[in-house]
């Protein structure tokens, strides 16, 4: 598995991560017409902008498709004491559990505290099941909001890291 940051042409295997891996996340939890409704297209076009903008890792396999990525950046609130935050990290359902998440965790706080940030916050869907990944990297919850998915409320909570260098032990 190689861990790299990503490029413009990543953006359709990106989009095709992002989509797939909500589909199999959150089937059962958010509305179904949703999760059918997301485009491979429309994501791509998301993060060709992402890619310009933020720091975005992708994990790619042997054959060098895509089989995850993350993303992160300054923290988007300023309510709380993160500087820093991961704004989203996608795994496909058949190569998690392998270490992967965690390596793309590690590659954007390490990317974060390259450019000054010293702590870091995720918000995570409460009825996640992935969750537990975010605990077993020493993520402390701190906080929960609300949020809409396709016509739907949904808590969330925020996961909080004090010191970017702990992050997964």
């Amino acid at each position: 598995m190689k861990i790299r940051e990503a490029v413009l042409d990543d953006a359709e295997g990106i989009a095709r991560v992002h989509v797939d891996s909500w589909r199999t996340t959150y089937k059962d939890i958010v509305p179904n017409s949703y999760l059918q409704q997301l485009s491979y297209e429309q994501r791509a076009e998301n993060w060709s902008r992402g890619i310009r903008h933020n720091a975005l890792y992708v994990a790619e396999d042997e054959n060098g498709k895509i089989v995850g990525f993350a993303t992160g950046g300054k923290e988007r609130t300023g309510k709380y004491e993160a500087d820093g935050e991961l704004y989203a990290i996608y795994l496909l359902k058949d190569v998690q559990g392998l270490g992967i998440g965690k390596k793309l965790t590690r590659k954007i706080a390490g990317n974060l505290k390259e450019q000054g940030f010293n702590s870091m916050l995720v918000w995570v869907l409460e009825n996640n099941p992935s969750k537990a990944f975010y605990e077993s990297l020493g993520g402390i919850p701190i906080d929960t909001t609300w949020i809409d998915i396709g016509g739907e409320e949904f808590k969330e909570i925020a996961y909080y890291w004090d010191k970017i260098e702990t992050i997964g032990g």
